[in-house]
């Protein structure tokens, strides 16, 4: 019975940052990442309206540090005309550095950053739902809730 308890503490183990707990950014940047890796994901202002003008997102992501109102007025008045989800992030060089504008050096870390303002995610690009996927889709109903 000691083994099978072993092997289930390995696998997290090997994975120690990711296994961090799970919270809306951590789920966010996994399901970004997955629908980076995908082709998944729409960025940028002229993108992601067209994208939302379509309703072909299945959610958007806002920077709050976005300093032109009318681009975030506009964002927001598609997500919400088309009852698609808006999660809105702190700054707009983390969402940057999640959606892959961005170059990664040699020891890992993320470089010559670009900031991104809006993207929306077309494709979540998961055949299984991951523990992330579950969590950001719990999250949203929780705050399309209130």
């Amino acid at each position: 019975e000691s083994a099978p308890v072993e092997t289930p503490v390995e696998a997290p183990a090997t994975e120690a940052a990711p296994a961090a707990p799970m919270n809306e950014v951590t789920a966010l940047q996994e399901v970004l990442k997955r629908a980076v890796i995908g082709n998944g994901i729409v960025r940028g202002l002229r993108e992601v309206a067209r994208c939302l003008d379509r309703r072909q997102a299945h959610l958007c992501i806002l920077a709050r540090n976005c300093d032109e109102p009318a681009y975030v007025k506009l964002v927001e008045a598609l997500c919400t005309e088309h009852s698609i989800p808006l999660i809105k992030v702190d700054d707009n060089k983390d969402l940057g550095q999640w959606v892959g504008l961005c170059k990664i050096d040699k020891e890992g870390k993320a470089r010559k950053i670009v900031a991104c303002s809006c993207c929306a995610v077309r494709d979540y690009c998961t055949q299984d739902n991951t523990e992330a996927f579950e969590y950001l889709q719990n999250y949203i109903k929780t705050v399309k809730a209130e």
